[in-house]
């Protein structure tokens, strides 16, 4: 096995014995555990594991390790994944007018401190191309009306598909997606918003929060479902404001926690934090990576 981490996602029903059983596996089969995150959900007696392991000299095929690690999983009912981190995933990224949030990932990647390769930048609008340019991120501009988002999105999902994009970022992409789209890439898709939502929909929500004369803004990142802007909430957070503020000092204020709380979501996903249950986002904090 090539993989020198390799990190295994585990829900399962709640029953006694559980850690015992995994890290006695991973023993067994020569793994060094770095970590080991767990949480019990008792409300409905699920339980959740995180756990990372050094697999240097480990003389397993991955095939062999997932149908041995199977065994172990089928009679106690595991729905579980596995990362070998031998790849970093492809992302693509998706956006409107506002610049804030794709900048700031563009330039967390292309400083390592999001661990992906941003493959491309798509947009109904031309306006950002700059950006993209500015990174060498190839950049397409496809237009959307009432009339061509059924052949738009199919281009989207070309472009998407050909390239083997693992995670798509709307990064403020003005636009909601069908469930046909939504449903192809299912918890892969990371949306950010206010936190507004659902008090201030629809254009300029800063003039009508300033209007309301709020005393908290903020930011909720979550994953993309049929139910608009409700799915799993990954990253969320606030900052309070005064009476003082106006709707640009709002506006600003409001797009630096956009891109703190989207750029966490994404590094949550990427290092294979979340696990998701419902429509519950458990993530695990960083455990030392």
């Amino acid at each position: 096995m090539k993989s020198q981490i390799v990190t295994f996602l585990i829900k399962c029903p709640d029953q006694k014995g559980l850690v015992a059983k995994i890290t006695n596996f991973f023993y067994e089969k020569g793994f060094n555990i770095l970590s080991c995150q767990q949480y019990v959900n008792s409300i409905e007696d699920t339980y959740f594991m995180r756990v990372r392991l050094n697999a240097n000299g480990i003389n397993l095929t991955k095939n062999e390790l997932e149908n041995s690690f199977l065994e172990l999983a089928k009679p106690l009912n595991f729905d579980w994944s596995v990362n070998y981190g031998d790849k970093k995933q492809n992302v693509a990224i998706m956006v409107s007018h506002t610049s804030h949030n794709l900048y700031d990932l563009l330039e967390r990647a292309h400083e390592g401190r999001l661990n992906c390769n941003v493959t491309m930048v798509i947009s109904n609008h031309n306006k950002l191309r700059h950006i993209a340019d500015m990174f060498n991120v190839p950049f397409y501009h496809l237009p959307i009306t009432k009339e061509t988002k059924k052949v738009q999105e199919a281009q989207v999902k070309e472009l998407l598909d050909t390239n083997k994009v693992d995670l798509v970022i709307m990064a403020r992409y003005m636009q909601i997606l069908s469930s046909d789209f939504i449903n192809h890439y299912p918890e892969r898709i990371i949306n950010i918003h206010h936190s507004f939502l659902p008090a201030f929909q629809g254009a300029n929500p800063y003039r009508k929060a300033y209007e309301r004369g709020v005393k908290l803004i903020g930011a909720t990142a979550h994953y993309a479902t049929v139910d608009l802007d409700e799915g799993p909430i990954i990253e969320q957070d606030v900052k309070p404001v005064t009476h003082e503020s106006t709707p640009t000092t709002l506006k600003i204020i409001g797009a630096d926690i956009e891109k703190l709380v989207l750029a966490k979501a994404v590094k949550n996903h990427l290092n294979q934090q979340i696990i998701v249950s419902g429509n519950r986002a458990i993530v695990f904090p960083e455990a030392g990576e």
